[in-house]
């Protein structure tokens, strides 16, 4: 693991309501400037956490109103030849990444350009830059193939889906760590939520935990850091037995399931892990309404207090602490995802203060 201090400082994470990628970047690095991320706005139907990383996948189906994988098209098995080979070139064979058909769509993540173009004029230069993609639980079972099944089901596709997120996180690793900051790649898996439930029965803990490795490995291969957010509840002794670097959790609704797991908790943060503590609401109007720096802090220290009582070490837990919103901010108001972004900043600002 690369070793990362955060020491609470502000993390976003992704998602802004603007059609402009440069005032989305200018608004994320005056908010988070140690960490700044790259900008998805989904005001644009092309970056949607599912569209947004389809190109590139054999058998890839575009239609007005859905996107699917035909497996059964002439075409798939010279598209899957073809990816397999490239995949092998640069996996096995040393090929370089940079140049290779792994890249994120120019067309579909305008904010990695621009947030990339933008880096090496930073002054001072950031710690680290963060990326983000849609993780294999939430893009196998979010995509579906002809005959509407999740490719998730099909071990074909599964092994293709893995390593075609994996090379476009590695990718994402090497461009962003080309100015020098650390690169962060945040894997983001809704659908963790549901895991164990009806709906994703035939999913097993080493299915979750196998693809996010083969992805976490490769992102450390590029000397980057990988996370995995959740926005709810889920069973969380997943990322404390997998290959990541960071948990990104809702602190704000969920920390009560979260402290469940106490001693796991602590054996990650005693291998180097980090937190990021979604403390900041993005679930309502009225919640980020009511919400003040002081408010949250409060909050947050009563949480740090909670885990003091059960044998943290608070510096510790300080130490290994990124300050976040809950979730994006895209499907909010203009106004209520700035006050999101003020909150984060200003929240960040009293931890380090207080610390």
């Amino acid at each position: 693991m690369t070793k990362f201090t955060p020491q609470g400082r502000p993390l976003l994470i992704g998602s802004l309501p603007l059609s402009n990628h440069v005032e989305a970047t200018e608004l994320i690095l005056a908010h988070t400037p140690d960490i700044p991320l790259w900008a998805q706005l989904p005001s644009n139907p092309k970056e949607g956490m599912i569209d947004q990383f389809l190109p590139g996948f054999p058998g890839l189906v575009e239609g007005d109103e859905k996107s699917w994988i035909d497996s059964t098209s002439e075409a798939f098995a010279n598209d899957m030849l073809a990816f397999y080979e490239a995949y092998l070139l640069v996996s096995d064979a040393g090929g370089d990444i940079e140049g290779s058909p792994f890249a994120l769509s120019a067309e579909r993540a305008k904010g990695f350009s621009t947030l990339t173009g933008m880096a090496p004029a930073l002054s001072p230069q950031p710690l680290a830059l963060k990326g983000q993609i849609t993780g294999p639980i939430t893009f196998g079972t979010g995509v579906k193939d002809q005959d509407d099944r999740a490719i998730f089901y099909d071990e074909q596709l599964r092994d293709i889906m893995v390593k075609h997120l994996t090379m476009l996180a590695a990718w994402q690793a090497r461009m962003l760590g080309k100015s020098g900051a650390l690169p962060i790649v945040f894997f983001d898996e809704p659908a963790l939520a549901g895991f164990g439930t009806s709906a994703y029965v035939t999913i097993t803990e080493e299915d979750v935990i196998s693809a996010l490795n083969e992805m976490a490995d490769a992102v450390h291969s590029e000397g980057g850091l990988a996370g995995v957010h959740v926005c709810a509840n889920t069973q969380w002794t997943l990322l404390f037995d997998a290959a990541i670097d960071i948990i990104s959790f809702d602190a704000y609704a969920y920390f009560d399931r979260f402290v469940l797991f106490a001693q796991q908790l602590k054996g990650f943060l005693e291998k180097g892990g980090i937190i990021a503590w979604g403390i900041v609401p993005t679930g309502n109007a009225e919640e980020i309404e009511k919400e003040t720096v002081d408010s949250l802090f409060a909050k947050w220290d009563a949480q740090v207090k909670e885990l003091e009582a059960l044998g943290f070490d608070r510096k510790s837990v300080v130490d290994a602490t990124l300050i976040t919103p809950s979730c994006g901010t895209g499907s909010l108001s203009l106004d209520l995802a700035k006050k999101v972004l003020a909150l984060t900043k200003g929240l960040s600002e009293k931890v380090q203060a207080q610390a």
